[in-house]
């Protein structure tokens, strides 16, 4: 059976949480293969609502094996936060959550330096959270961070805490001049962690090619979108990790040949939360309409998001670097009450087009948007269940930026809710007869 990748198509915050819990249903096990808990799905299930930032969605239907993979970085206070804070709504984790021995874990230096690193580079700062992301995958890359399966063993995390620690300190110290971590403090801690944590970890590699063997349904997801992947996105203004589909081979250990679809999930207009180039921004009343009609805050920071029009350039993009083989469409109904709708189909700087989305910021922060105008359908959409009963002029807009996008779409989700959707192409699809 096949292993469907969900990616965002954008930069992050196109409403994944809700198609991935919808996906759920015909899956057998949910897998996190990037990010931290600097991302946050906001799922609505009935009248309660949950956000959840490092739990796997699939954590919410009973039966489902929940995987974060090695690919994330792990603040195991925030976990743990997470975990108790979904407990007393009812939500149990024996038997259904597993966590890498191989995910790096977040450290109180990390987020020290995150927040001085920041601080020090004032009006250039890429506008993290603060909650030591990137320092961990930079420590994962220069080959001196601490994994979960560290955790489990006190002396190796000691030696590994110390060195981790007294070179953040000196750095604290000397460069930043901000205040030192207590190592010790730390250690005990996270030992603390440890004990509880110790259940969950295992060898989860292992058990996702066991279940893709077993002809089970995996259902991959990763954080924040397309263009904040550090190889393929508005760099330097980008996650550092890789949310795009071949992170999930990475982020999890299973083969490119396990996967057979790639979903991408496309906001019907867009947004982008912190620094960076964002061409189609809308800075007027335009733009705070669609803040408030789509409730664009982040769900983990409550930062309010950017907003501005549909861009195909950088859909297209996340097309061909993905693999895309359908589209989910999320929060038409943010539409239903503009006159008219504009849609990106290129740049132009220094009087040239560009009609491909270029890598020179420059090109991203000063070219001029070429849009094409469409008319608005001014009639509410929200909660209907079949594409023939949306509005004509509503059909007519996704059918345009699904083109231009290069994408078909499989999925219009028309409101918060599980049910207010639009099923054209169950993405989970059987796999093809040989012979």
């Amino acid at each position: 059976m096949p292993v469907l990748v969900v990616v965002g198509a954008q930069w992050g915050d196109e409403g994944k949480g809700k198609i991935i819990d919808l996906l759920t249903e015909k899956a057998d096990v949910v897998a996190r293969y990037q990010g931290g808990h600097n991302a946050g799905h906001t799922v609505v299930v009935g009248a309660n609502e949950f956000v959840l930032h490092l739990i796997p969605s699939g954590i919410l239907h009973k039966g489902k094996k929940c995987i974060i993979g090695n690919g994330v970085v792990i603040d195991p206070a925030a976990l743990l936060e997470e975990m108790d804070s979904m407990a007393k709504r009812g939500v149990k984790f024996a038997n259904s959550l597993l966590i890498s021995k191989n995910a790096h874990i977040i450290t109180p230096y990390h987020k020290a330096l995150d927040v001085a690193s920041e601080k020090h580079k004032g009006n250039k700062k890429i506008g993290t959270t603060g909650r030591g992301i990137g320092p961990a995958y930079a420590d994962k890359i220069n080959r001196k961070g601490i994994r979960m399966a560290d955790l489990l063993d006190a002396a190796v995390f000691r030696e590994k805490l110390n060195c981790g620690c007294n070179e953040a300190n000196f750095l604290l110290d000397r460069f930043y001049n901000s205040p030192l971590v207590d190592k010790d403090q730390v250690f005990s801690e996270y030992m603390g962690y440890a004990k509880r944590l110790k259940q969950y970890i295992a060898d989860t590699t292992l058990f996702l090619n066991d279940a893709i063997a077993g002809k089970k349904k995996v259902l991959a997801e990763g954080a924040q979108g397309t263009h904040l992947d550090v190889d393929h996105g508005t760099y330097p203004f980008v996650t550092s990790s890789s949310p795009t589909a071949g992170g999930a081979c990475t982020g999890l250990g299973i083969g490119p040949n396990t996967i057979q679809e790639v979903l991408g999930i496309v906001k019907a207009y867009t947004t982008r939360v912190g620094s960076g180039p964002f061409p189609t921004e809308l800075g007027n009343a335009t733009g705070e309409l669609l803040r408030a009609r789509g409730r664009e805050y982040g769900a983990t920071t409550g930062r309010a998001r950017r907003c501005g029009w549909f861009d195909t350039l950088i859909v297209r993009h996340s097309v061909r670097v993905n693999g895309m083989t359908g589209a989910a469409i999320t929060k038409l109904d943010v539409l239903d009450e503009l006159d008219e709708l504009k849609i990106c189909v290129g740049y132009k700087y220094k009087g040239k087009l560009y009609e491909d989305m270029p890598s020179e910021l420059a090109v991203l922060e000063n070219g001029t948007p070429q849009y094409i105008t469409m008319p608005g359908w001014k009639e509410s959409t929200i909660g209907i269940t079949r594409y023939e009963k949306l509005p004509k002029k509503a059909r007519a807009y996704v059918e345009k930026i699904c083109k231009l996008s290069g994408v078909k779409p499989s999925i219009i989700s028309t409101g918060a809710r599980r049910d207010e959707t639009i099923i054209l192409q169950q993405p989970f699809r059987k796999p093809a007869k040989k012979g």
